[in-house]
């Protein structure tokens, strides 16, 4: 079956389509920015066509010669106006798949009953009407909480537990609520495609029913947190709580704003056609959220970007649709805070890898030596390791060794060097370096990375900011002075220049 997904660069979309591929079906994606897909491991079984829902000819074109069209653009972006968005762009694709001889379209909504809706809930359930109003039949999926690393529910629920040991709420902290796990959906989305009498309005969840109040507990207990208490006030209106939201979640309060007032809906199934025309075994809301946090344990992914990374222990073993994506909204996955530093050697990477492996032990960390020493006694008296290790030998590493209270986690000769900071921190560190060729020289990319834990692990970075101001620059420009040097010492011992001087091997050297 031909299927076109609008909106595949999205947190669903962008997981969809490699269960679609996998069914068999042969997967169109459109996109706004087709290049984003350009990285995907799966571009190449795929179809690429530009599409803005704003543009029903764009649409049309797209649509055209495909039995299956999904539906997963969602205009909520926290810049506000997104109903009128939603509504103008649900008539837009609801007219072109009915030009281009679709034969159904299926679209992701929001779970909730009632006519006093929050804004967000009242514009999904709209785009849905709207787009059955056409002649292709419509199969709307409605979703309560979906939860899944990346997605915006979940990570707000995530930062909040974990910030926060006491919180002061609203009242709809009592308010009920049936997640449902993003595989699951998946599943679903799926399975409708192929099963000719999923047509409709269909109500999907998880197993377990539950308040906010039990699913922030639930959330703790599964990460291994102490129990929260959880305190409701009348007074907390759904602009302050975004407010609050936004200050201590990476969620900006643009977009937390219409999910707290959200939160006022109870979000339970009602009618249970799914459930017996697409039977399927959903995972309980424990086994969920282990997963979720399985695959949030890649701590490259950043508040202010998204990416990949990780280590072998934390890296999923397989990547199920739930892993971190590069599309994903800049604040998902885990907060990382962060040093950076970028410096220019006039020496080859072999030489700055040689300066770089050598930190630590008898030679330090290239300045400030006594700021070191203190936070290894301070490690000391806590219970650490402290800098009593110190290294095995002098400039060689390798990966499982320590380094004073780090331990080499990644090492590619001549291109990286990470450690894993074994102190007792509230949190987890690494200090990291990348090489890479620039011009006739390198660049050293330096990075101090800190997972907190809670608030008291923000707390310690933010009080660590100033000794981070004087101590990582310092290193950054002296081990980029230090390769210099032992790059002059390589030329001086291999005596006058070859024809080829870059093909001269760096000079091997001894411990030293």
């Amino acid at each position: 079956m031909r299927v076109l997904v609008i909106g595949a660069t999205g947190y669903i979309g962008g997981r969809l389509v490699p269960e679609l591929l996998a069914r068999g079906h042969q997967v169109r994606c459109g996109a706004r920015t087709p290049q984003k897909l350009d990285h995907r491991l799966w571009r190449d079984e795929i179809e690429v066509a530009r599409v803005d829902v704003a543009d029903r000819d764009q649409v049309r074109a797209a649509a055209d010669g495909c039995e299956v069209v999904y539906y997963l653009v969602h205009s909520m972006d926290g810049a506000g106006g997104f109903e009128e968005r939603d509504r103008q762009a649900a008539r837009n694709v609801r007219d072109a798949v009915a030009e281009a001889g679709v034969r159904r379209l299926v679209y992701l909504g929001g779970l909730g009953h009632g006519p006093d809706l929050s804004p967000h809930l009242r514009s999904r359930q709209e785009v849905g009407r709207l787009l059955a109003e056409g002649p292709v039949p419509v199969t709307e999926l409605r979703a309560a909480i979906i939860i899944g690393s990346g997605s915006a529910s979940f990570e707000m629920l995530r930062h909040l537990v974990e910030v926060l040991p006491v919180m002061v709420t609203p009242r709809w902290v009592e308010t009920r609520c049936q997640p449902i796990a993003v595989r699951d959906v998946l599943g679903y989305l799926a399975d409708v495609a192929e099963n000719p009498h999923a047509a409709g309005v269909l109500e999907i969840a998880g197993p377990d029913v539950l308040t906010y109040r039990q699913l922030m507990q639930v959330y703790a207990e599964v990460a291994g947190l102490r129990h929260r208490v959880i305190v409701p006030v009348p007074v907390l209106t759904p602009s302050l709580s975004s407010l609050w939201i936004g200050l201590v979640t990476p969620l900006p309060t643009g977009l937390a704003r219409p999910l707290v007032e959200s939160l006022v809906n109870e979000v339970v199934v009602q009618d249970d056609t799914a459930e017996r025309l697409l039977p399927r075994e959903r995972l309980p809301i424990r086994a969920a959220l282990l997963l979720a946090l399985e695959r949030v344990q890649d701590l490259e992914v950043a508040t202010t970007w998204a990416g990949a990374g990780g280590t072998p222990s934390q890296t999923p073993k397989r990547h199920g649709p739930e892993a971190p994506r590069p599309e994903d909204p800049d604040w998902s996955g885990g907060t990382v805070l962060a040093d950076e530093r970028r410096v220019r050697a006039d020496a080859p990477p072999a030489a700055v890898f040689e300066a770089v492996s050598g930190i630590g032990g008898h030679r330090g960390y290239h300045g400030f030596r006594w700021m070191w020493e203190t936070r290894g006694i301070l490690d000391k008296v806590v219970g650490g390791v402290g800098l009593r290790r110190g290294r095995r030998h002098p400039v060689e590493l390798a990966v499982g060794e320590p380094v004073d209270f780090w331990r080499v986690e990644a090492l590619e000769p001549d291109r990286l060097l990470r450690l894993r900071a074994e102190m007792k921190v509230p949190g987890a560190a690494w200090l990291e370096f990348r090489i890479e060729p620039d011009g006739d020289g390198s660049r050293l990319e330096q990075r101090a990375r800190f997972h907190p834990r809670g608030l008291f692990g923000r707390l310690y970075w933010r009080v660590l900011t100033p000794f981070h101001a004087l101590i990582f620059p310092r290193m950054a420009r002296q081990l980029a002075r230090e390769a210099e040097r032992l790059a002059a010492e390589d030329r001086a011992r291999a005596g006058p220049a070859p024809d080829r001087p870059d093909e001269a091997p760096l000079q091997q050297r001894p411990g030293a």
